[in-house]
């Protein structure tokens, strides 16, 4: 199954929570990374007076359902040491949402799929847009390049760029 995740952290080092949570992913055998997005820094929504985030999108292909995909979530960001039990939009070593899996729709207590916040959220959209601007969330006939055009979310979202002497 295709799916799409995004990633965010903006406690420590933010940089190094992101790759460790795609090291994390790339370790589980049912996981295969496709593409990943650059990364950006973003403003916070919802709970402003915290620390910037990095965020990322990546692509994957896995065998798992929703349901194991979202457990494993879950023991990544336990394992890399965020505290599941804080107040929604706290500050977090690392997050991981699944925003799509397949054409599937999905409305359960504790998932949603597609994300239900993806229109609104402008830190998903541009690095989604990047590795996949034509793509359709199920039920909807409207790209992610259409939908970051119409996003009212008007936070700040920059692409880094990496050092001359990193680049290969």
């Amino acid at each position: 199954m295709r799916a799409f995740l995004s990633l965010g952290s903006n406690i420590s080092k933010r940089k190094l929570n992101l790759s460790n949570g795609i090291e994390s992913l790339d370790n589980v055998n049912e996981i295969t990374i496709i593409q990943e997005s650059p990364i950006y820094e973003t403003e916070p929504l919802y709970v402003e007076s915290q620390n910037e985030f990095l965020n990322m999108v990546v692509e994957i292909e896995t065998s798992l359902s929703h349901r194991q995909l979202l457990i494993v979530l879950k023991n990544i960001e336990k394992n890399s040491g965020r505290n599941l039990d804080t107040k929604r939009y706290s500050p977090r070593i690392i997050d991981i949402d699944i925003l799509s899996f397949g054409e599937e729709e999905i409305n359960e207590p504790d998932l949603i799929i597609p994300h239900p916040k993806i229109k609104e959220r402008k830190f998903v959209l541009e690095p989604w847009s990047d590795i996949a601007k034509d793509y359709k969330l199920a039920g909807s006939n409207v790209s992610i390049y259409d939908l970051l055009k119409s996003t009212k979310d008007n936070s700040t979202v920059i692409k880094l760029i990496e050092e001359v002497a990193s680049i290969e």
